[in-house]
């Protein structure tokens, strides 16, 4: 049924206002096969009394080695592997000499210019050698030497592992001059030494999120099995004073940094700086005066593909790029490196970075770790709730995205785009803590909201370890999309990633992937499938009863204007040419590869006027704001995000009928 043209203009005007319709709920507790358990334990309780023979045999309170562990690893396995911070096991025991091979960080894969302006074209710059590991990266060496346990058993084993992580922390103890047992508010400055931090906010940034977790309890079932209860004990206090025994120094120029102040923050500067004669050559990013000239709509979520102290050495680089702020794994430690007024360059999309604060985060895809702890989801959630009250960013994934959903600008750079923090960042997980977790909306309601149980949800991915390879088995918050609603069905194609090719299961292949919290029209049901509309063709994802990797919802879709047969889509919501003003050159309106066909149906995120910066020269007087009346629908093309011109399509409730 068609809209009146008052009610398509209402509903703009709140998809404008940033209004976006509630997503969907956090997963149920995962539940998944079992690891290896010592024969005389009941399967169900063996972390459990891991974690309790590991207490009583070192001295540590039960409760803060419980707590450290769910900082840590969630009390998780994880089959072994190492997470990207090269931690292995419940207590994130590090050993960085076997988990970090060399890697190269992403913005310097050679594939595309993260200013993504081209306009001002920027290859990619040079890469400095890896920063070698810290103390704090090989804790494994230190508790192998106190458990007389090897390595690789404190690595393997979770029960040893639990071991190896009590025996630290009672060595810490013992170093501050304190006691073993005794009440666990005493075991403050240990915990925080645990953390790794080099510097004291970090610290106790670390110990104060374990203590609240002891004073408020936790309970779930691992990623192998494990019922684990950590009960609460409100009544502990922290001898919070301990941290100045670490004798660790304040972070430099914390009170600069722009985060809120329950977070440790750095402030450790990108160098805006000419870089020769031209007026064109500087670095690293573009001075602005946001949100004043530019509204803030997105938050870039990135992983790093190298470490935490490799990654500052570069966004330190003039000739580098930069990203406003990186959060290290271990810990959850943030340093700022631009003002969010200013437009770093991260996205490789003009357009995005103009309107975004990108956020790296201390990982590895794929190739050295598949899994980031519970320290840094808690700092990256605690930072973007604070950026988006603060800008009035929806808390939905129109406006939260990851790197891999950003939109080539031009045909040409579209399999270049970066595929990061890919399918192991748990965005069910990070939304809960974002205290927005993906929800039914009601329904049946012309959307599905896609939800993976992400720890039972395990599908087959290559590439890890080696081209083609099986990546061993783990959690997920993807899911393939097929041609047909079979598990043998041929994926569906992306033509910008692969143009002459098929999709593939490989790790860092997005091309017929959904993700958790990414809306879709719901196009078919076919037994225990459901079909999408996806890049300008049907796709099929397998979403049983019994185990659902979706939930319904309700909003907004956009559909061709009868009489189209086609329309196209843009990588970026550029003016009209009539907009820009002498001096500044035309941004051709350039179409993408994709288009969509009469009929087809994709999720509204959000509507925006044509706007663009120009920034191409060191000289700030030179900047201009180009705003145009041309309205864009920003929508859910496929894995990435698009935009479509408001007057191609008609604006739709999900649940209306076409025409």
């Amino acid at each position: 049924m068609l809209r009146t043209r008052a009610a398509v203009a209402t509903v703009a005007a709140s998809l404008l206002a940033g209004l976006s319709p509630t997503l969907a709920p956090a997963h149920a507790a995962p539940v998944g096969a079992a690891s290896r358990q010592e024969p005389s334990r009941d399967p169900a309780t063996s972390r459990q009394q891991a974690f309790r023979d590991a207490a009583a045999e070192y001295g540590v309170p039960e409760p803060v080695l419980l707590g450290v562990s769910y900082l840590s690893s969630r009390w998780d396995a994880n089959q072994g592997a190492p997470s990207v911070a090269a931690g292995y096991g419940p207590m994130h025991l590090t050993d960085a000499r076997t988990a970090l091979a060399a890697a190269r960080p992403h913005h310097g894969a050679g594939t595309e210019d993260p200013r993504g302006d081209d306009a001002r074209p920027a290859g990619p710059p040079a890469e400095p050698a890896p920063a070698p590991p810290t103390e704090a990266a090989q804790t494994v060496d230190e508790a192998a030497r106190l458990t007389g346990l090897p390595a690789a058993t404190l690595a393997a084993d979770p029960d040893a592992n639990v071991r190896g992580g009590a025996a630290l922390l009672a060595r810490y103890q013992r170093e501050l001059g304190l006691p073993a047992g005794g009440d666990a508010g005493s075991w403050y400055g240990a915990v925080a030494r645990y953390s790794g931090a080099e510097g004291r906010q970090a610290a106790r940034r670390f110990a104060d999120e374990v203590f609240t977790l002891v004073r408020s309890g936790a309970h779930r079932v691992t990623d192998d099995g494990q019922e684990v209860s950590l009960p609460p004990s409100p009544e502990i206090a922290p001898r919070m004073e301990q941290v100045d025994r670490l004798g660790l120094p304040e972070a430099a120029g914390g009170r600069n940094a722009e985060c809120p102040r329950s977070l440790a923050c750095e402030w450790i500067p990108a160098p805006y700086q000419k870089l020769g004669e031209p007026p064109t050559s500087y670095g690293n990013h573009d001075l602005a005066s946001r949100p004043r000239d530019l509204k803030i709509d997105y938050i870039v979520v990135h992983d790093t593909e190298a470490t935490y102290d490799t990654t500052l050495r570069l966004v330190s680089d003039p000739a580098y790029v930069s990203w406003h702020y990186t959060i290290r794994s271990s810990d959850g430690h943030i340093a700022q490196h631009v003002r969010h007024k200013d437009v770093a360059w991260h996205a490789g999309n003009w357009y995005i970075n103009s309107k975004s604060i990108g956020i790296e985060h201390e990982g590895f895809l794929a190739t050295a770790g598949r899994w980031y702890t519970e320290a840094m989801y808690r700092s990256s959630a605690a930072l973007v709730r604070y950026l988006a009250k603060r800008y009035d960013i929806p808390l939905d994934r129109a406006h939260i995205i990851g790197h891999d959903n950003v939109p080539g600008t031009l045909p040409g750079n579209v399999a270049g785009m970066h595929v990061d923090p890919g399918p192991y960042w748990d965005w069910g997980h990070y939304f809960e803590l974002l205290h927005r977790p993906f929800k039914p909306t009601g329904g049946p309601g012309g959307l599905v909201t896609i939800r993976t149980d992400y720890a039972r949800h395990r599908p087959r991915y290559t590439g890890c370890q080696a081209a083609g390879t099986d990546c061993p088995p783990h959690g997920s918050a993807s899911v393939w999309l097929h041609t047909a609603p079979a598990h043998n069905a041929p994926l569906v194609r992306d033509i910008g990633r692969r143009p002459n090719g098929e999709s593939t299961y490989e790790v860092y292949d997005h091309g017929a992937r959904a993700t958790t919290g990414q809306q879709f029209a719901l196009a078919g049901r076919r037994g225990d499938w459901t079909a999408i509309w996806y890049l300008g063709q049907l796709a099929w994802f397998h979403n049983p009863p019994g185990r659902p990797t979706a939930v319904e919802a309700t909003g907004y879709v956009v559909t061709p204007k009868p009489g189209a047969a086609a329309i196209p889509v843009y990588g970026r919501a550029y003016p009209e040419p009539e907009a820009f003003p002498a001096g500044v050159p035309v941004q051709t309106i350039t179409p993408l590869q994709y288009t969509i066909a009469q009929g087809q149906r994709y999720a509204a995120g959000l509507a925006t006027r044509g706007e663009y910066y120009y920034s191409t020269t060191f000289d700030v007087a030179t900047h201009r704001v180009v705003r145009g009346r041309l309205l864009y629908y920003q929508i859910q093309l496929g894995h990435r995000i698009a935009f479509v011109k408001a007057a191609d399509v008609d604006l739709l409730p999900s649940a209306g009928k076409l025409h």
